[in-house]
């Protein structure tokens, strides 16, 4: 096993959880736990620390708020609450604002269901990715959060390595290829591997501990 191959090995085998696991979402190609990981990618992708956004998205859940028709019924109040509770209090009334619109338009558009926005994809991973940002507060890098994890059940996507999680793979002296990158994490899934890079990005403690492992 070469050296590259070994930082691979031991990033993904301690810090490869994925950021919907971590929020106790059970992904499945269904529209609920797809409609929670909508919700997280776009927590996600504020200038805020991801456990925070983990948090409030957990708060949200155990509010019920966890499927676009709840959310849109749900009053503003109570979405603000709920992400207080979890911590995200610097932007919690634009956010509030955006899950009700968004759920607004999910329900609208493809009837409450990611899967349908899928479908109209027609397996276009641009064209996806160009769909997920016309959810309000869904930018591009909401929309790379979204498909780094949904590669786990929309796997024709992957392997879905954005900038940040090269720039890990950056960190730690790794090649900056997807294809080389997936060989190099052998039977991990992408989804796993994406997400610890992007730990690797986001924490150099991440990075130092694993070079560290692998010497």
């Amino acid at each position: 096993m070469d050296r590259d191959e070994r930082i691979v090995r031991e990033l993904v085998s301690e810090y490869g959880r994925t950021y919907a696991e971590e929020a106790g979402i059970r992904l499945e190609d269904t529209p609920q736990p797809l409609y929670r990981l909508l919700v997280l990618a776009l927590l996600l992708s504020a200038r805020i620390r991801a456990s925070v956004a983990v948090a409030a998205a957990r708060a949200l859940h155990e509010d019920h708020l966890d499927s676009p028709r709840r959310m849109a019924d749900a009053g503003w109040q109570q979405r603000v609450d709920a992400l207080g509770r979890g911590g995200y209090r610097r932007y919690d009334e634009r956010t509030a604002t955006q899950l009700g619109d968004g759920a607004e338009l999910l329900l609208e558009r493809w009837h409450g269901d990611l899967r349908r926005l899928h479908e109209e994809a027609d397996g276009d991973t641009g064209e996806l990715r160009r769909l997920l940002q016309e959810e309000p507060g869904v930018g591009p890098a909401g929309a790379d959060i979204f498909l780094r994890e949904a590669q786990q059940v929309w796997p024709e996507v992957g392997p879905y390595l954005d900038a940040k999680a090269l720039s890990g793979a950056g960190r730690l002296g790794l090649p900056k290829d997807p294809q080389k990158l997936t060989a190099l994490a052998g039977d991990a899934q992408p989804a796993t591997l994406a997400a610890a890079l992007v730990r690797a990005a986001l924490d150099k403690k991440v990075a130092e501990d694993c070079l560290r492992r692998a010497a």
